[in-house]
């Protein structure tokens, strides 16, 4: 209120915008975030399942059959699939699921083996490659080129001729080695692109040392792509070592593994299909659940970048 000339007048203020609380999502209507993502992505929880089962099956066999994987029985010779032999029986009278199940702690073993060989030296030689750069990215390039420039199934051939046959560990030794290529061309990549980033200049321009750069900004920010190439890494090691193993490069007969499966079948496809295909089917769903596993992770890190 004012006088002017001894009239008063009435100042009006503006109006003021009421101030209400944000609209909120009733409570009834919330999800919550993980259960609702796994609702979504069922071929996810499938993936992970059947690598949680081979992972039982490996360290405890005995949780999903009791029967000896060695034990002959010749009445039962050629049995087809059924509830009492699941997988059938082989020529000898064998349970092909025990042995299949029984296998898996020869095969799954080696492939992780062959894992952390590639992925170890790959990384190893990557990150040298893409920081140091100069005369070091030169060699270790010319190195991969190599590696590259024969066949995978041949490499690992020569490799299992050096290193001796018959041996699981071997096996594993070679297909590692084939792994190490691939490795260390994507972790060049991602450690180049990291490089240039500003946090690394900040980090030189105060005077951190190359090896404190490389160990505390360069490789935990560009190991995201090689995580996500774990995964393929298994699925292919999966493959190498039953492919070596139906060669007859992996461990010998009587022990079973999955490769040594499927090749003992080859002369009984007609009369008893199973004996290949359902030891078959089960390294197919191996590396396929592998692979959904790093399409995810690569999904993952696409939508954070």
């Amino acid at each position: 209120m004012s006088t002017v000339r001894g009239e008063s007048l009435l100042v009006e203020s503006p109006p003021v915008a009421a101030v209400t609380d944000p609209p909120t999502r009733p409570a009834g209507r919330r999800t919550p975030r993980l259960p609702r993502s796994v609702l979504r992505r069922p071929g996810l929880v499938l993936a992970l399942l059947w690598l949680l089962l081979l992972v039982v099956a490996t360290v405890v066999p005995e949780a999903f059959t009791s029967r000896d994987p060695l034990a002959t029985n010749s009445p039962d010779r050629l049995l087809g699939p059924s509830w009492h032999h699941l997988f059938g029986t082989d020529q000898l009278g064998r349970d092909q699921f025990t042995r299949t199940v029984h296998g898996t702690s020869r095969t799954l073993p080696a492939a992780l083996l062959a894992v952390v060989i590639g992925l170890g030296a790959g990384t190893v030689l990557g990150m040298l490659s893409g920081f140091l750069r100069g005369w070091v990215d030169i060699a270790v390039m010319r190195l991969v080129d190599v590696l590259l420039s024969v066949p995978s199934l041949l490499l690992a051939l020569a490799l299992i001729s050096v290193l001796g046959k018959g041996n699981t560990v071997n096996v594993a030794i070679a297909v590692g080695i084939v792994a190490v290529a691939d490795t260390a061309r994507v972790t060049r990549a991602e450690v180049l692109r990291v490089r240039e980033s500003l946090y690394v200049e900040a980090a030189h321009s105060g005077g951190a040392t190359w090896r404190r750069v490389l160990l505390r900004h360069v490789l935990p920010n560009a190991m995201g792509p090689v995580w996500a190439l774990t995964t393929l890494v298994f699925g292919a090691a999966i493959l190498g070592v039953t492919t070596l193993s139906f060669l007859g490069f992996g461990t010998q007969p009587p022990t079973p593994e999955w490769g040594s499966l499927v090749s003992s079948g080859r002369s009984y496809l007609e009369q008893a299909w199973w004996m290949s295909i359902l030891p078959a089917v089960v390294v197919a769903l191996t590396v396929l659940a592998a692979n959904r596993l790093s399409q995810e992770i690569n999904s993952d890190l696409g939508a954070d970048r």
